[in-house]
């Protein structure tokens, strides 16, 4: 018989004292018996430290002063002693059975196994829908090929990843220039490392509040500027594959991803002043949105036409107009049921 793998579920914390507790008792109250739970508070000023200390041996605590994602993804592995890595944003909790069921399809050589994550409100109130969006099923084998392809992959936030240690000690300790996106960073480069597992059912709640640093729970043009940082480091981390695997990079690679140009066309209409691509035209954007949705994205006709409609809506209508499509696009809880309805018998249509 197998030795079951120990898992470590890593805890990072910064001033989230309101959820913090519920985050470390859905680690400790797994059904899986095999786990330890490393809590890394990264310097908070809140009761933060009191609510750790109340557990006393039941978790492994790490103080530091502030460092940011990375140094807390960094503190954090490198004490732990687990076969398989669980981030958990403090703000997030795993159901019950989360890891007896990431055991149970695990593999050794795999670079993770990754599932879906239930989205709720600051108050643990249902949204009504999962991550992925839309219900996109996750990726799953050699997701290396496809991020070499497109430069993204259908997956989850930081909560709905286990990681192989196999694959993790080639990247880690993640560099400083990764603090703020070290989520991002691992998303990208772990598939390289093997295999990807997808357990299409959700394991962990992903939890949209005003301080949550990418769920969307109010409209800015300075977190779309954040998304196009992270499109660039991940881009660029993906060139490096390129070059690494001594493969020719495509002369269309900057024209493979849909959302690239989703997200800088909503970052040229919020804040045409502060947009980080001074050359970007809004017809311009419009075109390579849909181009790139057409001949390099795997949605279906109905989605295609979906999409390619929201790049127009959100590229010439007015402002006022194109925020609410903006919105109702990233933040699909604010969107009224008549256009899900709307959705629903548009895919009808063209089925």
């Amino acid at each position: 018989m197998l030795e079951q793998p120990v898992v470590s579920i890593i805890i990072n914390n910064y001033n989230y004292d309101r959820f913090l507790a519920e985050a470390i008792d859905s680690a400790l109250n797994q059904t899986y018996s095999h786990v330890e739970v490393i809590v890394v508070d990264d310097g908070s000023t809140d009761k933060s430290r009191e609510i750790i200390a109340c557990y006393g041996d039941r978790i492994m605590p790490i103080y530091q002063e502030n460092g940011k994602q990375g140094k807390a993804f960094n503190s954090g592995f490198a004490a732990s002693r687990g076969n398989i890595i669980i981030f958990l944003d403090s703000d997030d909790f795993l159901l019950p059975q989360a890891v007896e069921k990431v055991v149970a399809v695990w593999k050794p050589n795999i670079a993770k196994v990754h599932y879906r994550l239930t989205v709720v409100g600051s108050t643990g109130e249902s949204m009504g829908y999962s991550l992925p969006q839309g219900g996109q099923p996750l990726a799953e084998g050699e997701v290396w090929r496809i991020l070499l392809e497109g430069s993204h992959y259908a997956g989850t936030p930081t909560s709905g990843n286990a990681l192989n240690r196999k694959a993790m000690e080639h990247i880690f300790p993640i560099p400083d220039k990764y603090k703020l996106t070290s989520d991002d960073y691992l998303s990208t480069l772990i598939p390289f490392y093997g295999e990807v597992v997808a357990v299409e059912e959700s394991l962990g709640v992903y939890r949209i509040h005003d301080s949550n640093q990418w769920a969307l729970a109010t409209l800015s043009a300075d977190r779309f500027r954040r998304f196009l940082l992270h499109d660039a480091q991940a881009q660029a981390l993906i060139i490096g594959k390129y070059n690494e695997l001594g493969y020719k990079l495509p002369d269309d690679f900057e024209l493979r991803s849909v959302g690239r140009f989703r997200v800088r066309l909503v970052s040229l209409r919020l804040d045409l002043e502060n947009h980080q691509y001074p050359d970007d035209k809004i017809l311009c954007l419009i075109y390579l949105g849909i181009r790139s949705l057409w001949k390099y994205s795997n949605y279906n006709p109905q989605k295609r036409i979906i999409h390619s409609l929201w790049f127009l809506w959100v590229g010439i209508m007015p402002l006022p107009l194109a925020k609410t499509g903006v919105t109702w696009f990233y933040a699909p809880h604010y969107r009224p049921k008549t256009i899900d309805w709307a959705l629903k018998k548009v895919r009808a249509l063209v089925t």
